[in-house]
């Protein structure tokens, strides 16, 4: 169930261990949407593993450096390594892609017969031998096991544990794809981080450098069901808010903004850590199971990984084997995305410090983490390659 970066790389880990897979997606097609993405090494471990790093590597950015900074005017706070020392060092490199990318070299290499577009899910139910999707149309669908890849609003979470939300951050972004020339004359650093009170930028390149990704991170107060709270890739800002709610940042960072053609607004939704992601033959994977803020570009990287675990551990395993290999699926994967879960939230209090003491010691310890650790703090989760029991 979903055919988002989760679902497809689900389904070819499961190909690749052997199993016939039917991906049942309720879009009727496949579309370019979204914006950035940043997959670190244990993701592209994954994807090297799936056959696909090239494909992927081909039309992304390869950073060389994170650079974080002051939002009032961009004096450098740090700097972390990134580029071919990465690669060196966890044996996979750091890109930055598209989205519509990614999920275009993930969508190409699953067979058309295995994908039913257009085709909603509205119920799960199981037995002893097999696991049942039942569809708008009517069809109840049966197979050994299904795996619920169906998103932050996930009803299959809500089939399998009942009522359940998605939780509202109390973040939510403005985000904008820019042109390389409309950004030229502005002197930005290749992949930053502006920290300041309530807020933070994001923006790196996509596209091989052909696009500017740009992300405008704020706290608010709107009620968790409020317009601007809600979660989507399509819901356009008004003209000139994000200028309003910016004002005093960095000129170049203003700059950019103004420019950029059309402006996005989407909240930030997460959900509750679960005990267990898995009922008999169903199991979630994705944001389904562990959605959490993006603040340490994790998010897709650990659906990626939820995949190829998810792949190992059904590898040679017999139908009436499959409850026991999903158990073994959340044993390996739910504390260390749960941790980064908490990591992702706590960057995100420690980017919107307000001026003071308290961000002039954030600071500091950034910079002594620098000393320590070439690749800054988030690189505890890059060394999360597909584990073993």
């Amino acid at each position: 169930m979903g055919a988002g970066i989760g679902g497809l790389a689900a389904t070819l880990s499961l190909r690749a261990a052997g199993h016939e897979v039917t991906l049942v997606e309720q879009a009727r097609r496949f579309t370019e949407i979204g914006a950035g993405i940043q997959l670190a090494p244990n993701a592209t471990r994954v994807l090297r593993r799936l056959g696909l790093l090239d494909t992927v590597a081909a039309r992304a950015a390869h950073p060389s450096r994170l650079s974080f900074r002051t939002w009032s005017d961009g004096t450098e706070i740090c700097g972390y390594v990134l580029g071919p020392e990465v690669e060196d060092e966890f044996g996979a490199p750091y890109l930055q892609v598209h989205r519509a990318d990614l999920h275009q070299a993930l969508a190409a290499r699953v067979p058309p017969r295995s994908v039913r577009l257009d085709t909603q899910v509205v119920g799960i139910d199981q037995d002893d031998r097999a696991a049942y999707v039942t569809t708008a149309g009517g069809e109840r669908l049966g197979a050994d096991l299904v795996v619920a890849a169906d998103g932050v609003r996930s009803a299959a979470r809500q089939w399998l544990f009942g009522a359940d939300e998605a939780v509202f951050s109390g973040t939510a972004a403005y985000r904008a794809l820019l042109p390389a020339a409309a950004v030229a004359d502005l002197d930005l650093p290749e992949y930053a981080g502006w920290l300041g009170p309530g807020r933070h930028v994001v923006h790196y390149w996509v596209r091989a450098g052909q696009l500017l990704n740009l992300v405008a991170v704020f706290t608010t107060e709107a009620e968790a069901k409020s317009e601007s709270a809600r979660e989507s890739w399509t819901a356009r800002a008004e003209p000139g808010e994000q200028l309003r709610e910016f004002a005093g940042w960095d000129r170049r960072l203003l700059t950019a903004l103004e420019r950029a053609g059309q402006v996005f607004r989407y909240g930030i939704n997460t959900r509750t850590p679960l005990a267990r992601w898995n009922v008999g033959r169903v199991t979630l994977l994705g944001d389904s199971a562990h959605a959490m803020v993006p603040f340490q570009a994790q998010g897709a990287a650990q659906a990626i990984m939820d995949a190829a675990v998810l792949g190992d551990c059904l590898a040679d395993t017999a139908p009436a084997e499959i409850p026991d290999a999903l158990t073994r699926y959340v044993r390996r994967r739910l504390a260390t995305a749960t941790r980064v879960q908490a990591g992702s939230a706590s960057a995100g209090d420690a980017y919107h410090l307000p001026d003071g003491p308290e961000a002039e010691a954030r600071n500091a310890r950034m910079v002594a983490y620098g000393h320590e650790n070439r690749f800054g703090p988030h690189a505890t989760a890059w060394r999360d390659d597909v584990p073993e029991e």
